[in-house]
């Protein structure tokens, strides 16, 4: 029986761009933990943030990402900051197999400087901003990844291909 692809990886990395392509390319079911979220709450996540606070938001991100596991095997794309938490990494490592997107600064900013959606890039460094939470994040990305594949410079299909090649070999 297949497992389910969890991308993780930093804001811009194209973990939801991806993982369309690679749900189609498996023939799997997509789903993105961001979206189901404000789906289950009626809100964006914007305003999650703003109302409940980063931690809040976390709370939630739990009870989906365990939500997501226990279904059928899919591919799902996170939240940049699901690895923040221990219980994450924890259900993370469990069963699927856990692709880490990871891709150079410069890319991240390009790809997400324009994007109003993103709570923590709301200041007034956004690439001081990413950089912060990249030192942070990478060695839990990378705590929990199966997979690891740099996204600079490629096309998400390329992309999507690799992972998709190199989980079916496993």
């Amino acid at each position: 029986m297949p497992q389910s692809l969890i991308l993780v990886g930093p804001m811009g990395a194209g973990k939801s761009t991806i993982g369309k392509l690679l749900a189609s390319i498996l023939g799997l079911p997509f789903s993105d933990s961001d979206r189901v979220i404000e789906q289950k709450t009626g809100a964006d996540i914007p305003w999650i943030f703003d109302v409940e606070g980063e931690s809040g938001f976390r709370q939630r991100e739990t009870s989906v990402l365990d939500e997501l596991l226990q279904a059928d095997p899919m591919v799902v794309a996170t939240g940049g900051g699901i690895v923040m938490k221990d219980e994450n990494r924890n259900l993370l490592k469990g069963d699927g197999v856990v692709v880490y997107l990871t891709a150079s600064v410069d890319q991240l900013v390009e790809r997400t400087y324009k994007d109003k959606k993103r709570p923590l890039l709301q200041v007034d460094d956004p690439e001081a901003k990413i950089r912060e939470l990249i030192a942070l994040r990478d060695p839990l990305y990378r705590e929990v990844a199966d997979i690891i594949v740099q996204t600079d410079r490629r096309s998400p299909r390329a992309v999507a291909q690799e992972i998709a090649d190199r989980y079916q070999s496993q």
